[in-house]
C-alpha cells in the first residue's frame, strides 16, 4: 500500500520572496494594446491609442520592453540571457 506524504516547509516564503522569485532570470512575453499598456502602466509615455504591442515582462511583473512584434520582445529575452516561460 502507497504511503501518501505531505511535505511541510517550515519556513514558509514571505509575500516579497515569492515575488521575487525568478527576478532577473525569468520573463514572459504578453501582447496587449496600447490602450491596456497606459492603463496597467500610467507612468509610460503617452503613445498612439489601440496600438498591437507586445510586452516583455520579468517574472514579477514588472516591463522590461514594449515592442510592436513578438520576435523583438523574444530576442531581447535572449540577449539578456533570460528564460522564458508560458504564461495562462
Amino acid at each position: 500500500m502507497k504511503e501518501d506524504r505531505i511535505l511541510t516547509q517550515t519556513n514558509p516564503l514571505t509575500p516579497a520572496e515569492f515575488a521575487a522569485l525568478g527576478t532577473g532570470e525569468v520573463a514572459y512575453v504578453k501582447p496587449m494594446t496600447s490602450d491596456e499598456l497606459m492603463r496597467i502602466f500610467p507612468q509610460a509615455p503617452k503613445i498612439e491609442p489601440g496600438l498591437r504591442l507586445f510586452t516583455l515582462l520579468s517574472a514579477d511583473g514588472a516591463p522590461i520592453l514594449v515592442t510592436d512584434s513578438r520576435e523583438a520582445a523574444t530576442a531581447n529575452a535572449w540577449e539578456h540571457d533570460l528564460k522564458m516561460v508560458s504564461v495562462h
